[in-house]
């Protein structure tokens, strides 16, 4: 089974301050980029950046079996973009992965990869544990009951056939993420067992968080730039 991976780095990421877009900053030594495509080493790529990035991106990619194309206005248009430019040699399978999440467990994605064998799709997740409230103005206005809620992450796996076809079939979506475009196409999803560790970067503090995760993993590799 022929596995390709389609890292989506097109947003702007402006939650996360900083003089560029967060996918391009440096973490322990490397770009954000440069640690998610590593993940993925061993497996083609395709990188899914806003045009203006690509500069960026090519420095990121160097060395590694990527390929870089230009993403759209939103999400979906992005994860389409990159899903076309695979269809001269298509992949059996497809894992679609947000550029912000560097520090994804190889275990994760094994998983991942490992339900695709009996599924349409998979994605990882985590169990919602905390009390859920609902407010407004300042003031807990009720509760919500957490049973059976989780909190998605990436990579999300599909056949690659049936998630190009769902996302043709759903141009101009604004859907939250892939699972919600294959679900709204009839496709069954699996869900296996996310990480703590595998956190998306979206405000200022979570480089921190990465950085240490990173470097508690890479060690000194973590340190050297590229």
């Amino acid at each position: 089974m022929r596995t390709a991976a389609l890292i989506v780095a097109a947003g702007r990421g402006t939650r996360a301050g900083g003089a560029v877009p967060k996918q391009w900053r440096v973490v322990a030594g490397r770009t954000v980029a440069r640690w998610t495509l590593e993940v993925f080493e061993g497996m083609p790529a395709t990188l899914v950046v806003h045009p203006d990035d690509m500069d960026f991106a090519r420095a990121a990619a160097e060395g590694l079996d990527v390929s870089v194309v230009a993403g759209g206005a939103t999400r979906a248009a992005s994860v389409r973009a990159g899903l076309e430019a695979m269809a001269a040699t298509p992949p059996d399978c497809v894992l679609i992965h947000d550029v912000a999440r560097p520090c994804l467990p190889r275990a994760v994605l094994d998983a991942v990869v490992a339900a695709l064998g009996h599924a349409d799709g998979a994605a990882p997740a985590l169990a919602v544990t905390d009390a859920l409230w609902t407010g407004a103005d300042g003031f807990v206005t009720g509760t919500r009951d957490r049973a059976g809620l989780f909190r998605a992450q990436t990579p999300q796996g599909f056949r690659y056939d049936a998630i190009l076809a769902a996302h043709r079939g759903h141009a101009g979506s604004d859907a939250a993420d892939d699972v919600e475009i294959a679900r709204a196409a009839g496709l069954a999803v699996a869900i296996v067992p996310g990480s703590e560790q595998n956190l998306k970067i979206t405000g200022p503090g979570d480089f921190d968080r990465a950085a240490a995760i990173l470097e508690e993993r890479h060690g000194r590799k973590a340190r050297e730039r590229i």
